[in-house]
């Protein structure tokens, strides 16, 4: 009787499971739940959430948005221009927190004049919209040391720095840097500029 030559084989060979494989999967899996934790553990311990509140910082960022605070940033350096930052108005604990955008820093002088914000006589390349109302800048305003002038980024609709009652915010009160926005109805999030 002549042997079958070797062609098709609809047989299914079992397959032995091969425990250096096995190791590497739950290798992964405990590495993967590890880093989950201590980034976990990171965010509680160095940051916290917060709700944007009122649409003075759209269109980046919508009223009700839930943001990620590093408040460990300025403990390390300072603020600087450009960055939203979340504080309490005047250190006032009973307040709601605002999320404004630093658009100077100690030393600074600053001034509305026809509509724009001119920082040490330069046109701020931070805050392009048109200010309808100067408030507080109207006049030359100098920042002292720990002093951070404030705007929203939608600046008509915006209480911050301009106005008497919350003026320029000091240092103390700042209480970290927003870098992170959730989702929400127009389920954009990422990293905030």
């Amino acid at each position: 009787m002549a042997k079958r030559s070797e062609g098709l084989s609809f047989y299914r060979r079992k397959k032995k499971i091969n425990s250096k494989h096995v190791r590497e999967i739950f290798s992964w899996i405990i590495s993967i739940m590890v880093v989950i934790f201590v980034a976990c553990a990171l965010v509680m311990l160095f940051g916290m959430t917060s709700n944007v509140v009122g649409i003075s910082m759209e269109p980046g960022l919508k009223s009700e948005q839930r943001i990620l605070v590093d408040r460990f940033k300025y403990v390390l350096g300072k603020p600087k221009t450009g960055d939203i930052v979340l504080f309490l108005p005047n250190g006032n604990e009973n307040a709601h927190y605002y999320t404004k955008r630093i658009v100077a820093v100690p030393g600074d002088t600053i001034v509305v004049k026809n509509g724009r914000l001119y920082v040490n006589d330069v046109l701020s390349p931070v805050m392009m919209q048109y200010i309808y109302e100067p408030g507080i800048a109207e006049n030359e305003l100098v920042l002292e040391t720990g002093q951070y002038f404030v705007m929203g980024d939608a600046p008509s609709d915006s209480e911050d720095s301009r106005s008497s009652g919350l003026g320029p915010v000091d240092i103390e009160d700042i209480v970290g840097r927003v870098w992170f926005k959730l989702p929400c109805e127009d389920g954009k999030m990422g990293f905030v500029k």
